[in-house]
């Protein structure tokens, strides 16, 4: 063989570099998928912070670590706005056909061995106060103890979080402000929760004899705007005649607001006791006024969710007095 074929033949078949996803498929893939797909189903990082529990920057690290994992690029993002790459929505169908699959599977498996399995992922509104009243916290326990092969996921996020994530099926569960009329929503009434007006230590207010505050002082003080779901015969009234000149969509936020001495606004009666034993807010003297918000259990069951969810309305109904 002469010498320069015999060296040809001794070189290397040049290699393609690797691409595509490499190995089996482990806990930490499910892990990033999952941050993936929520950032894809809220349309960027900063919208999936809520949702996530997570920093802007943890979650972008965490689809830096799937992109590296996948070897593709999944999304852009930068000034231009967020936005998937051709690459990225071929992988969001393939995540989501996954997770669907694997819901099937332990649906089945629960079937097969009549034990309740899998992930129970639960959506509050940060609205929420939680106290020994409440159903939620005895429905918890029990379903708990009873189902103890059952992961329980809980997550708070504004009341317009919860719905999108129950819409979504991020949440198996949510619990929201309005009864949904939608066909595929199902919602269960929980229980109701009354919030009264609050000023703070700095407010005109603050130290008004009662009964000095009239019906048009009342109107024209700023106040923090309401939600459509509260509601009670006097405020129904008045609702139309107050100032709106601030929005918080917490209650912690709107605690800061009635705190700075600018503005009123409703808070719930236990919320608030603290600071008004302390002398930080006077709860607004004006003919018992309050408003009530009702708080329901909502829910969209699907093939893969309905036994879990059968599961925790049916301990809702026990501990329900």
């Amino acid at each position: 063989m002469p010498r320069s074929q015999a060296v040809r033949s001794r070189r290397p078949t040049p290699r393609h570099p690797s691409s595509g996803f490499a190995g089996r498929v482990a806990e930490v893939d499910l892990r990033l998928l999952r941050v993936f797909a929520s950032v894809a189903a809220h349309g960027g990082f900063a919208a999936a912070e809520v949702a996530l529990g997570k920093s802007k920057s943890a979650v972008s690290i965490d689809i830096s670590s799937l992109e590296k994992r996948l070897n593709l690029v999944l999304c852009q993002r930068g000034r231009s706005g967020f936005a998937l790459t051709p690459a990225g929505a071929i992988v969001l169908d393939a995540t989501q056909k996954l997770f669907a699959d694997l819901d099937a599977f332990q649906k089945r498996v629960n079937d097969a061995s009549g034990t309740l399995t899998g992930r129970f992922s639960l959506y509050l509104p940060d609205t929420i106060q939680i106290h020994s009243d409440t159903a939620l916290l005895p429905a918890i326990e029990r379903f708990a103890t009873r189902y103890t092969a059952v992961h329980l996921d809980v997550h708070s996020a504004s009341p317009r979080e919860v719905e999108f994530a129950v819409r979504s099926g991020a949440a198996t569960a949510g619990i929201t402000l309005y009864p949904q009329q939608r066909p595929e929503m199902q919602t269960t009434a929980l229980f109701q929760e009354a919030s009264f007006l609050y000023c703070g230590r700095g407010h005109p207010f603050f130290s008004a004899a009662d009964g000095a505050i009239t019906r048009a002082m009342l109107a024209s003080a700023r106040m923090i705007a309401v939600s459509e779901a509260a509601s009670s015969p006097r405020w129904d009234d008045l609702r139309d005649e107050m100032t709106y000149s601030a929005t918080a969509e917490n209650i912690d936020s709107r605690a800061l607001l009635i705190l700075s001495g600018v503005y009123i606004g409703f808070l719930p009666e236990l919320f608030a006791a603290p600071m008004e034993a302390e002398g930080r807010l006077r709860r607004i003297p004006f003919e018992g006024l309050s408003v009530t918000h009702g708080f329901y259990l909502l829910t969209r069951p699907s093939p893969e969710t309905q036994v879990m969810i059968d599961a925790f309305r049916a301990i809702l109904d026990e501990v329900r007095p």
